[in-house]
């Protein structure tokens, strides 16, 4: 079983997915404003994408022969918005210790982060999850 890496960003109003990497490398482009949405399609795409390809007579890329998985990948500022409704900059600030005001450059785009600072952004967001599942 393969695995097949999604790009998902934020784009203006809506995620945006593409996928990355050798023979499919930018051969979706998903738009949708929900997240969960956005990865049904992008799964419906592939799967339209290689009935099409077959329909055609030309061969299916290797990625998608067999089974795969979609490895789904969100630049800062889509994760960001993705949990904009459920955790605030403050509180993600305080779990990473990441300047306030970096942190909103990143949630607009303005600026994008070294890996190590999205996985302390993913870290943080992980810290906070699991300090609420505790509550209960």
């Amino acid at each position: 079983m393969g695995n097949i890496r999604i790009l998902v960003d934020w784009c203006g109003s809506n995620y945006a997915a593409t996928a990355v990497g050798d023979e499919l490398d930018g051969a979706i482009l998903v738009t949708d404003r929900s997240l969960d949405r956005l990865k049904k399609k992008c799964k419906q795409t592939l799967e339209f994408h290689s009935e099409g390809v077959v329909a055609g007579g030309d061969p299916v890329p290797l990625a998608l022969r067999g089974n795969y998985e979609l490895e789904f990948e969100l630049t800062a500022q889509a994760l960001l918005r993705s949990v904009e409704d459920k955790v605030t900059l403050t509180a993600i600030h305080k779990a990473t210790g990441i300047d306030m005001k970096q942190l909103s450059h990143y949630a607009t785009g303005e600026k994008n982060p070294r890996p190590i600072q999205r996985e302390k952004i993913v870290n943080g967001i992980h810290r906070i999850a699991a300090e609420l599942a505790a509550v209960v």
